[in-house]
């Protein structure tokens, strides 16, 4: 309104905060209506008949536009209908000079529990037509989270909650990406006959050493201050500190000459100002043995025969820790119980993705998720897991991995990439998050310092990384796990050697 453009002109003048409005203004939250009727945005998805009116609420605090996921009973999975109310109000957003950061979070326990596919797999079941509907959102899914991937303004997802599979698209490729000691993550697709999507392709192969193969082929759960030290999250608040947070961003008043870089850097020591310390009774996911196994293990991308020899291998060594022996039964088996077809072209899909930019990926798992749309195991594991009840153990349409032949694999990569994908950018896509320095120090990171420089200590390689990462939270953990899994000492009194 005008009356919002006066009074932010103001406060740009006077340098004052926002939150003075507050003594002048009672209201200072206003919801929005789901509909948009801006005819610059006529190529944008529309709603449908039959969507949900509020299954997404938007709302409007000063600078700050909140996206609240609204299905808390089904735990926010995302579905068509939210999509469509989602995306054009990115857009409208996106060319509001009011509009100063986006916050994403979820109404109950959790963020996003993962796409909608019960109606997926029932919708697969009518024919064609039905496989063409899924085949549709997830053009339209995929659409969405490279929107997300390059939006020119601010985006701060509160992972506080379950952030599985959709719900990961939403938040993965942001900036800003908060854990909580509520904060439950996985890509359980391989678990119901599908592949790991949303731009898993891209996030998975450059997490640290071989984690992101093991997660997307178990759908194991990462779970609170973990999901941080990991890389799936960039920064790690309690739960309790989320409402003051919003509040304090939407304080933020950014004049028209400030960078978006400048913008992402304010906001990062906004966050951090938050942060109260690592937990303590919080213990880490992979015990320094475990981790070590899970890069031996999963180090082969090209390969699942080697993948599964090495856990037998692992599971049978005498001098292994108990520990270990233990999880490369239970990885094992974890996988065997997973679709031989959904396993390969995973695997396939990391070693390929690796090398794909932000909008290949999203058009090649579009291509993907199409096929899988007309594969049997998708229904069969979608209904099997989640709509027969009692939940039954799915009956896959080959029953090894040896019955998937590497051209049936290959044929899910063939097809021509048709996705158009909505973008404002005029920079070519990135092929590595451009924003990686909100996070913790990569291994990869910590790796190249240490070879480059033989003579620092434990504590001098530390205290780089502090100063590096201005006294972020974490750092200390992270890097410190990182050098006594890594290294060893050198022969010299100082120093490293990188194993």
């Amino acid at each position: 309104s005008s009356l919002d453009m006066l009074l932010r002109s103001t406060c740009s003048r006077t340098a004052q905060p926002l939150s003075w409005l507050s003594r002048t203004r009672p209201s200072a939250i206003m919801p929005l209506r789901a509909r948009i009727n801006n005819p610059s945005f006529s190529d944008m998805p529309s709603e449908q008949p039959g969507d949900e009116p509020n299954d997404v609420l938007f709302n409007s605090h000063y600078g700050v536009r909140t996206i609240e996921l609204n299905r808390p009973k089904k735990l926010n999975s995302l579905n068509g209908s939210m999509a469509r109310k989602i995306l054009p109000r990115l857009k409208e957003w996106e060319k509001s000079q009011l509009a100063n950061v986006i916050v994403l979070k979820g109404n109950g326990r959790a963020l996003c529990a993962g796409g909608d596919v019960a109606a997926l797999a029932k919708d697969n079941q009518s024919g064609p037509e039905g496989q063409q509907r899924s085949k549709d959102y997830f053009a339209l899914e995929y659409k969405l989270d490279h929107t997300i991937a390059t939006y020119s303004k601010p985006y701060v997802a509160f992972m506080d909650g379950i952030t599985m599979g959709g719900g990961v698209g939403l938040s993965v490729h942001a900036p800003f990406r908060i854990a909580t000691e509520n904060t439950v993550f996985a890509m359980p697709e391989t678990t119901i006959g599908f592949f790991p999507d949303v731009g898993a392709s891209f996030f998975l192969p450059r997490m640290d050493g071989a984690v992101g193969t093991y997660l997307a082929l178990t759908s194991e759960q990462i779970k609170g201050v973990n999901a941080f030290l990991s890389g799936i999250a960039t920064h790690y608040l309690h739960s309790s500190s989320l409402p003051d947070l919003e509040a304090r961003l939407a304080e933020l008043n950014f004049g028209d000459d400030v960078s978006y870089d400048t913008r992402l850097r304010i906001i990062n020591d906004t966050i951090e100002e938050f942060t109260t310390g690592m937990p303590h009774d919080a213990p880490p996911h992979f015990s320094t043995n475990v981790r070590i196994a899970i890069d031996y293990c999963f180090q082969n991308v090209h390969n699942i025969d080697q993948i599964m020899e090495a856990l037998v291998a692992t599971e049978e060594r005498e001098d292994s820790p108990p520990e270990v022996n233990k999880w490369a039964a239970k990885t094992r088996e974890t996988i065997s119980q997973r679709s031989p077809t959904s396993v390969k072209v995973a695997l396939a899909q990391l070693r390929r993705g690796a090398q794909w930019n932000i909008a290949q990926t999203f058009q090649n798992e579009h291509n993907i998720a199409s096929k899988f749309m007309e594969h049997p195991d998708f229904v069969e594991g979608v209904s099997a897991r989640l709509i027969r009840k009692p939940a039954q153990t799915p009956q896959w349409s080959k029953t090894s991995f040896d019955d998937v032949s590497e051209a049936e694999v290959n044929s899910f990569f063939a097809d021509e990439l048709k996705l158009q994908l909505p973008t404002a950018s005029d920079e070519a896509p990135y092929t590595d998050y451009p924003y990686a320095w909100t996070a913790l120090p990569r291994e990869a990171e910590i790796e190249s310092f240490v070879k480059s420089n033989p003579k620092y200590d434990m504590n001098g390689v530390v205290e780089h990384f502090i100063r590096l990462k201005r006294g972020k939270m974490g750092v200390r953990e992270k890097v410190e796990e990182v050098l006594n899994r890594r290294t060893a000492p050198a022969n010299s009194k100082r120093g490293f050697t990188w194993l």
